[in-house]
């Protein structure tokens, strides 16, 4: 008798996923871009990548740099603004099966609370995940997510304007990420997604210019994997709401390792780009693992790390 498949299945608050293998927003465009490469209906769910309401041209190039273990990025959050993703983009999105996230972005509480309400409105939009890396622009430029009173704010904003599942995204640029979490969690968020890239730069040591037009970036890929997986960690620890794990994420084993430090899903980013369809290639190799393992559910593992600890 062939052995029963594992159940991948997980639940994210108020969703349901069938698998816990999602696409991180900003790698992934709109998913049309990855329709030759991987079967888009076999993954847990879709983000697609940050949306103003405004059209954003971005940053200058160059704006992507290789690093060891990673890269970096100063994309400047380009995108076509709400309209045009509704108008354009969605059509296709809602012909997949498979749950639908809008990661939104802002200037101000004001702006995300705007997106918020027109995107509650769309058919086939399953929930938002909130990017509060963005610099508030009324208040002197800071991150949203620089302090728990901003993070809370927009969140408590976005709650109120949309009835669909609201995820925030949380920075690892800050002093304590568990504060953060706990700020937003208090303001309603159902789940809360980490990391977002770290501030980092690259420098021509021949040209002795940076490497990025824009000076910094975010660092994302395997080298900042340790540092995730503590953050995750953490937080699992410290807040009742889903933890999803981003972070270097490039592997089935990479994925368990999140899913034990107490993740309930998590996000593949940097690989899409060597491999666009390293998504699909963790689903399968997740079922490979719990039947090597033994075990049924995908769900026995978050939070299963042994520590050693009573």
């Amino acid at each position: 008798m062939a052995a029963l498949k594992p159940d991948l299945r997980v639940k994210l608050g108020p969703l349901d996923l069938q698998n816990p293998v999602l696409t991180a927003s900003g790698t992934f465009g709109y998913a049309k871009e990855f329709e030759p490469f991987v079967n888009l209906n076999r993954l847990g769910g879709i983000i697609v990548k940050g949306i103003s309401l405004e059209p954003r041209p971005g940053n200058p190039p160059p704006r992507i740099v290789e690093t060891a273990c990673g890269m970096l990025n100063a994309i400047g959050l380009e995108n076509v603004g709400v309209d045009r993703f509704i108008s354009e983009k969605m059509p296709y999105l809602r012909t997949l099966t498979v749950p639908l996230l809008v990661n939104i972005l802002g200037d101000s509480v004001e702006d995300y609370r705007e997106l918020a309400a027109r995107l509650d409105e769309v058919p086939g939009i399953s929930g938002l995940e909130i990017n509060i890396s963005c610099p508030n622009v009324k208040k002197g430029g800071a991150a949203f997510g620089a302090s728990p009173e901003m993070a809370a704010a927009v969140t408590a904003a976005v709650r109120k304007a949309a009835r669909l599942p609201v995820i925030v995204k949380l920075s690892p640029n800050v002093t304590d990420i568990t504060v953060m979490a706990k700020a937003v969690e208090d303001a309603g968020a159902d789940a809360v997604s980490l990391i977002n890239t770290l501030i980092g730069m690259a420098i021509n040591a021949k040209t002795r210019k940076p490497r990025l037009a824009n000076i910094i970036g975010g660092l994302s890929g395997p080298a900042i994997k340790p540092v995730a997986l503590r953050m995750v960690w953490q937080t699992a620890q410290a807040v009742s709401i889903p933890v999803i794990g981003i972070g270097g994420v490039s592997t089935a084993e990479d994925a368990v390792e999140f899913m034990l430090a107490g993740a309930s899903a998590v996000q593949v980013g940097t690989a899409n780009f060597y491999d666009p369809s390293a998504a699909e290639k963790i689903v399968t190799g997740l079922e490979a693992y719990l039947q090597e393992q033994g075990e049924e559910r995908i769900s026995n593992l978050i939070g299963a790390l042994d520590t050693g600890k009573n």
